[in-house]
This record gives structure tokens, sequence and C-alpha cells, in this order.
């Protein structure tokens, strides 16, 4: 009997179409039209949250460029730092999502963010 393989997900590639859909909501977020103003805050406080690290981490990793040669760095322009940025733009639209339902609800009017330079 013949064995039948499976093509498996790779978990990088997976990671970073989620990453880059800003569709995609997270485990149990619902839907910010539906959402209380408990719930608004609450999802309004994990997106600032992971935002704020997702540009530590593009922080990070451009101070770490510093050093590197003219080729690690083209590399890492051309690999890593599009994938942090996407993943950061999903999270400050959805973020925006959320301050717009809290703003609706009656709370603070929303903040804008700068948005992440890709260069």
């Amino acid at each position: 009997m013949a064995k039948v393989k499976t093509k498996r997900r790779r978990p990088d590639v997976t990671a970073a179409e989620r990453g880059g859909d800003w569709s995609k909501r997270m485990d149990h977020e619902g839907v910010p039209g539906d959402a209380t103003m408990e719930q608004a805050l609450y999802w309004k406080q994990i997106y600032t949250e992971i935002l704020t690290m997702e540009e530590k981490v593009l922080a990070t990793i451009r101070n770490l460029m510093v050093g590197q040669s003219e080729e690690g760095q083209r590399e890492v322009e051309l690999t890593n730092v599009p994938v942090v940025v996407a993943q950061a733009e999903r999270f400050r639209q959805r973020l925006g999502y959320w301050e717009a339902r809290v703003h609706q609800l009656g709370g603070a009017v929303p903040r804008k963010r700068a948005a992440l330079a890709t260069t």
C-alpha cells in the first residue's frame, strides 16, 4: 500500500500570511461593531500592547543591522523587515477598529499613530 504524503503548511508561511491580513481577528476577538465598551477597551489595550512590541522589535532589528555588512543589511531589509512591518500594520489597523468602536460608544476620540517606515 502506497503512503500518501499530506502537504503540511510551513508555520513561517502561515504566520506571514496571517500577519499581513488585516481581516484576521485574534482568537476570541469578536466583531468591533458588536462589542460593548468593556470589550472594545479590552481589545484596544491588547492591540496597543502588541503594536508597541512590534515597534520595539523593528527598532531592535534596525539597531542590530548597523553593524552588519551591506549584503547582510540588504537581506534583512528584504526578508525580516517587511514581515515585521506587515505585522505592525495589521495590528495598527485592528487597533484602529477598536479605537473607533470605543469612540462610537462614547469614549475618547481615537488618536493617530505614525506609520512605520519600511526603509
